[in-house]
This record gives structure tokens, sequence and C-alpha cells, in this order.
């Protein structure tokens, strides 16, 4: 596989898969307005996408282990070209949370399976290169995605986000003749473990989204239901080889965090642009949009770098950088919005470095049988801790409503910097207790 070509274009398929998820949140408005619908409605036009968006991403990365990459690739993005199409035409609710929800049971094909194909075809010393360059990909895929989404919504209607997404129609001929030719393996599907995934998963995040106490109780009752299904059953749809592995989980455990932090501050960022500084929509996508810029520029640098110094060391580096921006914005989040600018400047690279750092880690770790059921499980893992954040964070605002606007926020970045800490902290654990194998990275 020629890497200096696939992955760019399938970094390019990526951003707008990512930016499909973050364009509809500045319209959700103007929906509402549209369609008569309520605040409640409204939000499942972001959290169907959003679930289904997980769930697709772990199912892709586990049939990836049986299933040929260009066979799913063209499955994937066939269902995601499509319903976008179909989305053009949405002129009621009911039908634009089918389309909705069918985009995001093909968009996870990209999320899935790009650190697949990177951990799979890309040799050793060249990965943390294209694992990096996929990581940009995404960071400025949701700081530009305020931007365009409130330019097309401006413009075109809210129908006319769907044409961004059209353009994987475009892009699946080129990667289809680009990957790489696999033989299919034999494989009885775990169809069991894989429903037992989706509920965990969808009751989890209505417990969180909706404060639930039932859905919660629904959720741990499904989660020892999948424990025993795991105990008596082979080859099952999680495998778990993985959860048995100390290394592996500690990881896991972080990329939690990582995303904890960056969705949590991508969600509090435009809140305090517009509530505490009353900057427009516009105005607060160009405030975020350059850090997204400048970590996508520093991409090749940053991947460079990771394969020759190691995961490791830019694991630490962007943990402390990420911890030492939330503290910024807690002391000095009122006094301007340059602050959140010079702010971001600084986290949107370190996070990407830091996400780059741990997928490159985990491919590390995992033997080849495991690449593709780890990296969807670490994937759903992240995006969960992102998902759970922002409902967190929504929920710890709304307790606060006698509190002076500022310091609510503050105090909620005061949670997230100890989030950080805690996440330093397992990384600081995983490097003391994992076995080292010497490599590219560790001179």
């Amino acid at each position: 596989m020629n890497d200096k070509i696939v992955m760019p274009v399938w970094t390019i398929g990526l951003f707008i898969v990512v930016m499909n998820t973050t364009m509809f949140n500045v319209s959700i408005p103007s929906i509402m307005q549209d369609l008569g619908i309520t605040a409640d409605l409204g939000s499942w036009v972001i959290s169907s996408y959003s679930i289904g968006y997980a769930l697709s991403t772990v199912i892709y990365s586990r049939l990836s282990d049986i299933v040929p990459i260009r066979k799913l690739l063209t499955v994937g993005l066939l269902v995601l070209g499509l319903s976008s199409v179909f989305g053009l035409f949405a002129r009621d609710f009911n039908a634009l949370l089918i389309a909705r929800i069918l985009q995001s049971a093909g968009a996870g094909v990209m999320a899935g399976l790009g650190l697949v194909l990177a951990s799979r075809y890309v040799p050793i010393e060249k990965r943390g290169s294209a694992i990096a360059m996929i990581s940009a990909g995404s960071a400025m895929a949701f700081g530009l995605g305020p931007i365009v989404g409130g330019l097309i919504s401006e413009y075109l209607g809210w129908n006319g986000l769907f044409t961004i997404t059209c353009l994987v129609l475009v892009i699946l001929p080129v990667l289809v003749r680009l990957l790489p030719k696999e033989n299919a393996a034999a494989f009885r599907f775990d169809i069991l473990g894989a429903l037992l995934t989706i509920v965990n998963a969808a009751t989890l995040l209505l417990a969180v989204t909706q404060v639930s106490g039932a859905w919660l109780a629904i959720s741990c009752l499904s989660l020892l239901v999948h424990a025993w299904h795991l105990n008596r059953s082979n080859d099952t749809f999680i495998n778990p080889e993985l959860l048995t592995n100390p290394a592996y989980c500690k990881l896991v455990t972080i990329g939690f965090c990582i995303l904890v932090l960056n969705l949590g501050n991508l969600f509090l960022m435009p809140l305090v642009l517009a509530k505490v500084f009353d900057q427009s929509a516009m105005v607060i996508g160009l405030t975020i949009a350059p850090g997204a810029i400048l970590s996508a520029f520093l991409t090749r640098f940053v991947g460079r770098w990771i394969d020759r110094y190691g995961n490791l060391r830019f694991l630490l580096i962007g943990h402390c950088i990420l911890s030492l921006v939330m503290i910024a914005f807690y002391t000095a989040l009122g006094a301007s919005p340059l602050v959140i600018l010079l702010g971001y400047l600084c986290f949107s690279p370190a996070f990407s470095a830091t996400i780059a750092s741990l997928n490159n880690e985990t491919s590390r770790i995992l033997p080849k049988s495991l690449i593709g059921s780890g990296m969807g499980l670490m994937q759903l893992i992240q995006f969960f801790g992102g998902s759970i954040s922002v409902a967190v964070c929504g929920i710890l605002l709304e307790v606060q409503k006698k509190t002076p606007l500022i310091y609510s926020y503050k105090h909620v970045y005061v949670v997230l910097f100890l989030i950080g800490l805690s996440s330093l902290g397992m990384l600081l654990w995983y490097k003391l207790t994992s076995p080292r194998v010497v490599s590219y990275g560790d001179k």
C-alpha cells in the first residue's frame, strides 16, 4: 500500500465525516424553527448521529479482523453518501432523523478503519506520522465545522449541510482502487455480543444525557448480561483478551480522559464567547479555527517527532500542555476573548499530538490479531469520554444557575483540570508498570 497517497486521501474523508458531527450544532436553532420542533427533539439530530457513529465505529473495526477493508469501506461510504443525498430532500423531522441515523451507520467506517489501516499496513517507523495525520484531520474538522456549518446554513439552509458528506461518494472509488486486496477469513460473527454492545452504549449515553436513573439501571443490567456472555462464549464481539491486558486498559482509561478534556473544552469555549463576550456564531468559529489550523499545519512535524522520539514522551508533554491550558482558562477566562484564542492555539496541537501518540502506542502493544477489535474498542471508549463530558459539563452549568456566569464556567474548567491530572497519573503508572519493547522511538 502506498501510504503517502492513501493516508492523505483517507484523512480528507475522515475530515468530512468528523465535520459532519459539528456542522449541525450551529444549525439546530434554525432546524427547530423551520420544522416547529422542541429543543428535546432538536437535540436528537445531534445525539442520534453521535450514538450511531460511536457504535458503527467499533462494529467496523471488529469486522476488519475478518472482512476485507475494501468491502467494509464500500458499504460504509455508500450508506453515508446515499443517506446524505436523501437528507438533501428532507422536509420534516422524521425524514431528517432517519437521514442522520443512516449517516451515522456509514460514518463510523472512516474512524473505525483509519487506525486499523495505519496499524496494519504502515511500517512502524512511519506509523506515528500516519496516525498524527489522521488525528490532525479530526482536530481541524472540530474547529472548522462550526464555521462551515454557519456559512452553509446562512446561504443554503440546513439541508445544504448534507452536501458536504455527499463528497464521500467521490472519495470512495479512489480509495477502493488504492487499498490493498485482502482475503476474507472464515468466521462466526457474534450477533448477540454486537447487540449487547449497542445496548450497553446506547443506554449508558441515554442515562447520562437524560440524567435518568431508570436508564442507568437498564445499562447496569445490560453490562451484567454482557459480562455473563463474555464468560460463556467463544469468539465474542468484544474480545475478552483486551479486558485482561493491564497495559491496554490503562491506555483506554487515558483515551477516555483525553476526550473528556477535548470535547468538554470545545463545548465550553463557544458558550463563554457567546454568553460572556456576546460573540456571534461566525466570530466564535473564527476564534476557534486558528488552533485547529495550526494543529493541521504541525501534523507532519509532530508525526516525525513521534516516530523519532517515541510515544510516551509526547504523551507526557501533551498532558502537561492540556492541563496548563485548563488552569489558564480558570484564572483568566473572563479577561478577553484572546485568552480563548491563544489557549486553543496551544490546546489543539497538544491534543492532536497526545491522541496520535496514544493510538500509536496502543497499536504497538497489541498483537496483529487484536488490532481491529482493540483499536475499535479504544475509539468507542474515547467517544464515550467526549459524549459524557458534554453532558456532564451541561449538568454542572445547570446546577450553578445562581452562581455568577463567569465563575460557573471556571468551576467546570477546574473539574476538567482534575481529570487531566488523573489522566497524567494513569500515564505515569503505565510508564512505570508496563514492560517496554525497545523500538524506533525508544533510544
